[in-house]
């Protein structure tokens, strides 16, 4: 199989969902079963990652989402201030195909997410990023990534704007 040179992001609308599996059974199934309810009904952004040829090479959803100061980790906690609930996005879900696995498209598709998670507080505000890991895997992908694990929440990370901000401004 020839490997695509170029890649783009869009808002999931008619794209051929069928066809996309990552390996994990209830990633493949929110994407072809779930994803466009959830768009329809703004519950969650789909975006996903298309090749040259128009095929689905990985996607992630973005939602709104309110953190409780104490479960953010301390280190960021001690910054904002004691509302009960903050703005947070929440990356809900991100998933690579399994014959696009191994070429950097995780990250990719976690850039193109935090970029537009970032740009989108200049209308809505978000203190940072949240994720909720799959598995150890996907715990570590994150944590090379400079989320922060969320104490008692073991699953649960945490990358503040700020970061984020650094990372595009």
């Amino acid at each position: 199989m020839s490997t695509p040179s170029v890649y783009r992001f869009e808002r999931l609308g008619e794209h051929n969902r069928a066809s996309f599996s990552c390996g994990v059974p209830e990633l493949d199934h929110y994407l072809h079963n779930q994803a466009g309810q959830d768009l329809r009904r703004n519950v969650a952004a789909p975006f996903v990652m298309l090749d040259a040829l128009g095929m689905i090479v990985g996607y992630y959803t973005l939602s709104s989402y309110a953190v409780r100061l104490p479960e953010l980790p301390p280190v960021v906690a001690r910054k904002f201030p004691r509302y009960p609930l903050l703005p947070a996005t929440l990356l809900g879900r991100l998933a690579v195909s399994r014959d696009h696995q191994g070429r950097q498209l995780g990250r990719a598709l976690l850039m193109n997410a935090l970029f537009r998670s970032w740009k989108n507080t200049s209308e809505i505000a978000s203190v940072g990023v949240v994720v909720e890991a799959y598995d150890d895997a996907a715990r570590a992908f994150y944590l090379h990534h400079e989320f922060l694990a969320v104490p008692e929440h073991p699953t649960k990370l945490f990358l503040p704007m700020r970061t984020i901000q650094k990372a595009f401004a």
